[in-house]
């Protein structure tokens, strides 16, 4: 059991990567109170646990009846994170929020604290639940039959889901640390990069939907 849960937590680990996506969480919530950053980070992880053990039970019998497969589902992904990923390279979130405040002033008066609920998206999906991690849990779960290994498979993906968390939750000194030029060079730098992510999503499940059998 030993063996599985370290393959599952490696497997998880590169998919999900907790140490890559800690970063953009601080940048996409470095406008908002420290506790509704502990309520994304929460709420994000819980819906991409959810999202990962309903995939695990039911994911191949879903897309199965929905005649939907995984390098469709890993295009649509990629297409949904390239579109995150130019409001933070152009910064249209900033431009959305600003607008919204000039027409909404008075009720923004009232409730300053109104921010953008970004826990299902892009934080629980794609992010965290991706194609990637959807398509490993998927894998796993067919290629091991007994409830002790997929316990262990489950355990693999959670401890991986906890370093979510926790990365999550230190976001906000991160933040405060990097102050507004950096974080708006990271912003940008990680814009890139999420860019290019999307675009490998793309990428793989083109070339893998035209493979030959």
């Amino acid at each position: 059991m030993l063996e599985i849960f370290l393959a599952a937590f490696v497997t998880f680990f590169v998919v999900i990567d907790p140490p890559g996506i800690a970063p953009m969480f601080a940048t996409m919530t470095q406008d908002m109170s420290a506790e509704w950053r502990r309520r994304m980070a929460w709420k994000s992880v819980a819906v991409a646990t959810a999202v990962l053990i309903g995939f695990a039970f039911g994911g191949a019998w879903l897309l199965g009846k929905l005649g939907v497969t995984i390098d469709a589902f890993r295009i649509a992904g990629g297409v949904l994170l390239f579109l995150i990923a130019v409001d933070m390279l152009f910064e249209k979130r900033t431009e959305r929020r600003t607008g919204r405040a000039e027409m909404v002033a008075s009720e923004q008066a009232q409730h300053p604290n109104k921010y953008d609920d970004i826990s299902v998206f892009p934080l629980a999906i794609p992010l965290i639940s991706g194609p990637g991690a959807i398509a490993s849990v998927m894998l796993l779960f067919t290629q091991h039959a007994d409830w002790a290994a997929r316990t262990a498979l489950l355990a693999g993906a959670g401890a991986n889901l906890a370093l979510c968390l926790g990365a999550f939750l230190l976001a906000g000194p991160l933040t405060r640390l990097m102050g507004p030029t950096v974080a708006a060079m990271l912003t940008r730098i990680f814009g890139i990069l999420l860019a290019a992510l999307a675009a490998q999503f793309v990428v793989d499940g083109i070339r893998n939907a035209f493979a030959p059998s």
